[in-house]
């Protein structure tokens, strides 16, 4: 019994064992699996790295971009509709500068930028922010720039500026600043002699009677007692007090947005503006003021603008620019005059462009008359400048027609009216050379010129005794 006991318990082990290698087989194939699955994830990590223009980048949260100038690395989250600032941990390497404008984030809650330890500039601006809470900033402490103007903040304890003991510009224009007492402390900081930089050009929207007053020009002692108070104090009835009124020329930092990266540009298009705004700095690289209603040109208006590359001027329905008033950009190279009400460009105009490679000037009721040669002349003197839209559009029988054409046709021949007859025996006759007539002609030959390239007439000075 026993052997055969033996003999069915080994027949049972044989034919059991196929199955035992199979399960070790499939335990074999789910470790493969596994492994696969573990490289197609690390493959779509790696696939999850963007190119930019400095090559692979890293880590990309999905809505921004990484790019890199200069040696430095910057996020570019702008225009993305973002709600929330995008955690630190969305970057495969750490940003020196977050661009997060034109979003709309309301609130910067604490610690919202932890993390970011290596930022150096961080740009909120044209966002929708009403509320900073005190340690927002916390962790930023090489942030050196810090841009939160055009947005809806009323109030900021200058608390939330102590996590940045390194902050050296900071903007705030363009909020609507209550300067009640809450804002006492952060009007107190600002106004330190170190902190020249930081909210220059922040204005009061409330009260009445400091409407359009900088925050830096503020008495802080004001602030915090109340209306009888200040009344008692002044003799005046506050009721009365009128806003201070914005005199001369509006201020670029106040109706334009300053932008930092990847160069230095001002938006300052569609803003109402009837003049150029004055205070552009000289490190500002672009200036768009299209879309306004700037009419003139005037002596002084790009003064200090010296690092200016590209200036956008079209759609203002501009009638005139006077000589000079480009002086100083040495530099420019872009300069768009399109879409305005422009008949010529006066002599000296484009005389200090030196650097120009590109003009546009489609769009205008250029017309072909004598005050047009400058601008050809000037551009025949300057081959390397690119132009497009100098088409006549007055008067009729040149409308359609290049100004180069119009005026190569008029060099060729003069026009019929003015052309003196070859068979005039008056003007051929030798006796009447040096006579009243032949001076006429020559003053008629004179007129053929255009008014600003005629030479001066000489005159005979007597000496009355």
């Amino acid at each position: 019994m026993r052997l055969t006991h033996f003999f069915v318990f080994t027949s049972l082990f044989f034919l059991l064992l196929p199955s035992i290698q199979m399960k070790r087989a499939g335990k074999g194939k789910g470790l493969k699996r596994a492994r696969h699955k573990l490289t197609q994830d690390r493959g779509r990590v790696r696939g999850a790295r963007r190119y930019s223009r400095s090559g692979l980048s890293g880590l990309v949260s999905p809505s921004c971009s990484e790019l890199k100038e200069s040696g430095m690395i910057f996020m570019d989250c702008q225009e993305r509709q973002l709600t929330f600032i995008p955690p630190a941990n969305s970057w495969f390497r750490k940003p020196r500068h977050l661009l997060l404008a034109l979003n709309q984030i309301k609130i910067l809650q604490d610690g919202a930028f932890l993390g970011y330890d290596s930022l150096i500039s961080l740009d909120l601006q044209q966002n929708q922010i009403f509320q900073v809470e005190e340690g927002a900033f916390q962790g930023l402490t090489r942030l050196k720039t810090l841009l939160l103007q055009h947005n809806r903040l009323t109030t900021l304890s200058d608390e939330a500026l102590i996590s940045m003991p390194n902050l050296r510009d900071l903007r705030l224009n363009g909020n609507p600043w209550k300067c009640l007492c809450p804002l006492e402390s952060l009007i107190r900081t600002l106004q330190v002699p170190s902190n020249r930089n930081l909210g220059n050009n922040a204005r009061c929207a409330e009260p009445t009677w400091l409407k359009n007053r900088k925050l830096k020009t503020v008495d802080p002692e004001l602030l915090c007692k109340d209306v009888e108070a200040i009344s008692h104090r002044t003799g005046n009835n506050t009721s009365t007090f009128e806003p201070i009124p914005l005199r001369g020329k509006a201020d670029t930092a106040s109706v334009c947005h300053t932008y930092l990266f990847p160069h230095m540009r001002m938006d300052c298009s569609k803003r109402g503006l009837t003049e150029v705004p004055s205070g552009i700095p000289d490190d500002v690289v672009q200036v768009d003021l299209s879309h306004n209603s700037i009419r003139r040109l005037r002596l002084k208006d790009f003064q200090g603008a010296s690092g200016l590359r590209i200036l956008n001027l079209s759609s203002n329905s501009m009638e005139h620019i006077d000589p000079g008033s480009l002086f100083g950009l040495l530099h420019l190279q872009e300069l768009d005059l399109s879409d305005n009400n422009l008949h010529f460009l006066q002599y000296g105009v484009l005389e200090d462009l030196y650097f120009l490679s590109r003009l546009k000037l489609g769009g205008n009721p250029w017309v072909c008359n004598y005050s047009i040669h400058y601008m050809v002349y000037w551009l025949r003197l300057h081959p390397a400048v690119k132009h497009s839209g100098l088409w006549c559009h007055s008067p009729s029988e040149f409308a359609g027609e290049r100004v180069e054409e119009y005026v190569h046709s008029y060099n060729r021949e003069c026009p019929k009216d003015r052309q003196p007859s070859r068979t005039d025996p008056d003007m051929l006759d030798s006796v009447n050379w040096g006579t009243p007539m032949e001076l006429q002609g020559e003053v008629e030959e004179e007129e053929l010129e255009p008014s600003n390239l005629r030479a001066p007439q000489k005159y005979e000075v007597f000496r009355l005794r």
